[in-house]
């Protein structure tokens, strides 16, 4: 026999699975920013019984709030389809080679340093920070944590900027990423432009103060570069051409075949080779 107070709790079951839905479906991801508030809650309690502190998730998600200029900036990346030559035409490889000769001169220790210690010559490093910021003169204006939450929110690449979140929040908690930090669109961080997941994979402390700076310290940044490459099986002392054994390190670093052959051209240039 039903009775009345069996149907009133079946109601009252069938109403929480329904709110639970309702939550469930408005915490996913999204391609603008209606539900991001949501998103942002469900992750906070996702990350806290994930082990990251209380404490960080707070300070973190205080700041954060959706990034349109990421979106607009995700969707917008046109250059990479141009052809080689105006590609690097339009990256100034010019200048960069140029300014890059002189700040392998002026920086000679730290180069040897590095070569000694990752087997990287210097010409694709400074071919790296010169295309990504300008030798560190720009290194972004966007939120990072934001950005990153943005990108993790967006349903395009949730998944891999989700993995990107995470090691933001365990820079956030281990002192190495500022909540207010600013940066490219895309949560890159430093001089050469490291995702945070690779700052706490390749990020090494290159002026042997302590602590790892990517926008501080170019030490920081150049010798986290060279890990990085090396770590993606970079061979000391083989070509890095197209072709050569030291290519496919370069091809870890983007995706985009003309950023890889403008690397690896104007590093041989400013290697002198």
């Amino acid at each position: 026999m039903i009775t009345t107070r069996k149907v009133f709790a079946a109601l009252a079951l069938f109403a929480a699975s329904c709110s639970f839905a309702a939550t469930a479906e408005a915490a996913s991801c999204g391609n603008t920013s209606a539900g991001f508030d949501d998103w942002a809650a469900e992750f906070k309690n996702e990350a806290a019984a994930n082990g990251i502190g209380q404490r960080t998730l707070d300070k973190v998600f205080s700041q954060v709030s959706y990034s349109k200029a990421t979106i607009r900036a995700d969707r917008g990346q046109k250059s990479f389809k141009l052809s080689l030559d105006d590609f690097m035409r339009k990256r100034g490889a010019t200048t960069i080679v140029s300014r890059g000769k002189k700040m392998k001169n002026a920086n000679a220790a730290l180069f040897a340093s590095i070569e000694q210690r990752y087997g990287v010559p210097a010409g694709p490093l400074i071919a790296i920070w010169g295309m990504e910021t300008g030798f560190g003169s720009f290194m972004g204006k966007e939120h990072t944590l934001s950005a990153v939450a943005t990108l993790a929110f967006d349903c395009r690449r949730s998944d891999y900027f989700t993995d990107q979140f995470y090691a933001a929040l365990k820079l956030v908690e281990n002192g190495t990423l500022p909540v207010n930090a600013k940066g490219a669109a895309h949560g890159e961080i430093g001089q050469t432009q490291f995702l945070p997941k690779n700052v706490l994979k390749y990020g090494v402390d290159g002026d042997g103060n302590g602590r790892i700076d990517m926008v501080g310290s170019r030490a920081d940044a150049l010798a986290s570069t060279a890990n990085f490459l090396r770590g993606h099986g970079w061979r000391a002392g083989a070509g890095y051409q197209q072709g050569e054994p030291n290519f496919g390190a370069i091809q870890g670093w983007n995706a985009a075949t003309v950023y890889q052959q403008a690397i690896a051209i104007m590093g041989a240039q400013i290697d002198g080779q």
